[in-house]
């Protein structure tokens, strides 16, 4: 259903929200990858479904599940539901789970929509925690701007953070906070390109 819904809203999307993509190359065809990007509004998750053709998998607010079509819907879209008020364990797994099938997991890492005038809102540590239990790389993405109809918006996919400095060490706040800094000034040099 995923891939139908991708062939169907692709030219009509793109037709209405033209976007320049710079470093395709560095998502995987195959393997197992974190993508993170900065996050302005809801339209963001259609923006990144249609700038990358491989099947993605969101982390999304339970919120968006609360009802049964639209549990099944974003289910059968890929969406993975997150408690953002908890270290939801549930979530963590099903990620793991995504990544051990070798497929892409999307991560917005700031936690919600970016509404301040702040170019980065704080990066939250799950995809930091994510990347070192499976051992998959981030890469880091940059939008723009906010999505609006016929404005031309360009979206910066960076060159893989591997996690092989992080793998032996303990995970701690500590160790998580410093990858979350690495994530930080990695997507931030994106959006100064």
């Amino acid at each position: 259903m995923y891939k139908i819904l991708q062939i169907i809203v692709w030219p009509f999307y793109r037709l209405f929200h033209p976007i320049k993509i710079i470093g395709k190359k560095n998502i995987p065809p195959k393997s197992k990858a974190i993508l993170i990007c900065n996050h302005y509004s809801n339209s963001d998750i259609i923006v990144l479904g249609t700038a990358i053709f491989r099947k993605q998998h969101f982390l999304a607010k339970k919120e968006l599940f609360n009802s049964k079509f639209k549990n099944w819907f974003f289910k059968k879209m890929g969406a993975i539901p997150i408690d953002r008020s908890t270290a939801d364990l549930k979530a963590i797994k099903d990620c793991l789970k995504v990544l051990k099938n070798e497929e892409l997991l999307t991560i917005f890492p700031e936690g919600t929509r970016n509404k301040t005038e702040e170019e980065l809102l704080a990066i939250k540590n799950g995809a930091g925690l994510i990347a070192i239990k499976s051992g998959a790389p981030i890469i880091p993405m940059w939008l723009e701007k906010k999505p609006k109809a016929f404005r031309r918006n360009k979206l910066t996919i960076g060159e893989p953070i591997l996690m092989k400095q992080f793998q032996n060490k303990k995970v701690s706040n500590e160790l998580l906070d410093e990858i979350g800094n690495l994530l930080t000034e990695n997507m931030l040099k994106l959006k100064n390109k």
